[in-house]
This record gives structure tokens, sequence and C-alpha cells, in this order.
């Protein structure tokens, strides 16, 4: 059984688990979903995402990663996570993404808003900041639908395959907006 940490009315968030691994590295090689993460052009191997899952179990005081999860059929949708979490400065960057089928149906906008409620309240951050690719319409509006701010604009910052260089969007939210 998988530990639930916040649950909301379709989805929840809970402990990732070994056994996600092998849907997390097809998902990640599929090219739809790598065109909008860092490194679009990497491919990994089912060995760099065991020891990626082995560093998330180990530096879990600075990366609070979560399984997004339906919540009624228990299933697995994607990942979001409060990375480079700065316990004294009080910020986090907050980063997701949905397996290529969950998209369009309003997971992700739950998921972001349980991941706020995580760092404003279990962990008493006082900001959150994300990093979006300006052709990545659907992310930017899920963060927009939570509160987030775009503050800046990196200019033709990030090549993305198929489609040149495009600008890195930043969004921030602070608690209490």
């Amino acid at each position: 059984m998988r530990p639930t940490i916040l649950e909301g009315r379709k989805v929840s968030l809970a402990v990732p688990m070994r056994e996600d691994v092998h849907l997390l590295w097809r998902w990640y090689n599929d090219r739809a979903v790598r065109r909008y993460l860092t490194k679009p052009h990497e491919i990994f191997f089912f060995e760099d995402e065991m020891e990626w899952y082995e560093a998330i179990r180990r530096e879990k005081a600075r990366e609070k990663v979560f399984a997004i999860i339906k919540n009624e059929e228990k299933t697995l949708l994607g990942l979001i996570g409060l990375h480079n979490v700065d316990l004294h400065s009080g910020n986090a960057e907050l980063g997701y993404f949905l397996g290529p089928e969950h998209w369009g149906k309003g997971y992700a906008t739950e998921a972001v808003s349980l991941a706020i409620t995580y760092a404003f309240e279990w962990l008493n951050l006082r900001k959150l900041y994300a990093r979006v690719f300006s052709s990545n319409v659907a992310s930017a509006r899920v963060l927009e639908k939570n509160g987030f701010r775009l503050v800046g604009r990196l200019r033709k910052h990030q090549y993305v395959p198929g489609e040149g260089f495009v600008d890195v969007l930043i969004y921030e939210l602070f608690r209490g907006e």
C-alpha cells in the first residue's frame, strides 16, 4: 500500500515507490513528455532511473518528490516535486509532469495546489518558483490557475527540438498571495 501524503478531490500526492520506476522510465523517454522537461534531448536508461530514485531517497531534505496518484484507481499519473528546498531562505522550485495519457484532465492543476499546501503549511516555506518554456502553454496555465505570477523571462534561452530556441518563463508564488 502506497502512503498518501495529501489527498485532493481527484488526485493525491503520495510516496513514489520503486515499482513506479519502470513507468516513469517509459514516460521520461517519451518525446512528447521530454520536450518540455530539462534536457529534452536526453535519453534515459532504466539504470539511470534507478539511480535517480535512490538519489531522491537520499536527498529528501532538499528534494521533496511525490507521486501524483489518481484517487479512484490509485494509478500513477506523474510526478511533482519541490526541488532545491532551501529552508534558510524559505523557497523551493516547483516542477511536475504527467504521463501524456493523463494530459488535459485537470490533474496537474490539483497536484500543484496540493504541492503548494505542502510547501507552505508543512515545510513553512515563504515562496515557490517555477520555470516553464514559453511554448508549454498548458503548464503555464496550470501555474497561473494556482496563483503564480509571471515575473521574468529568459529570452530564447532553451533549445526545444522541433521548435528551436524558446523563452524560459519564470513564475513565483509567495505564501498568502
